[in-house]
């Protein structure tokens, strides 16, 4: 279901708790609510009013990929970069990687399992912004 963008800060400051195989209805909300915004790349479940740890990036052809628990374990290639966001007015300057390895879980027949992959530049500046999400960062 789609839902409202959420842009409380007092939401969006609150670190998000883990999420579960029973958060599964959460992230169809927060892919059917990312894929209904053009030229949205990515969205966390606090943006949609959800304190769980869980993000959603999709690419130009609407494929997606949702992550539950995602943590960024390492970065190589500091840069600065100017980020803008869909539940924050303006844009800020913040330090990210240019490859990053991400722990996350996937949920699979049910059951969320470990992953751990690599991303590079674009998706991997994605997966920093959304992680910062989880944490209640502000951003």
């Amino acid at each position: 279901m789609i839902k409202e963008l959420v842009k409380d800060e007092a939401i969006l400051s609150t670190p998000c708790e883990p999420a579960t195989a029973a958060d599964a209805e959460i992230a169809q909300d927060l892919v059917d609510t990312l894929l209904s915004i053009e030229d949205a790349a990515c969205l966390a479940a606090n943006q949609i009013g959800v304190t769980k740890a869980i993000c959603a990036l999709a690419d130009d052809e609407g494929n997606t990929l949702v992550m539950y628990n995602p943590k960024v374990l390492f970065g190589m290639g500091a840069f600065k970069a100017e980020e803008s966001c869909l539940t924050r007015e303006g844009s800020v300057r913040v330090t990210r990687f240019v490859k990053i390895k991400v722990a996350y879980d996937e949920l699979v027949d049910g059951e969320l399992k470990p992953r751990k992959r690599d991303f590079v530049e674009w998706p991997a500046e994605l997966i920093q912004h959304m992680c910062d999400h989880c944490q209640g960062k502000l951003v």
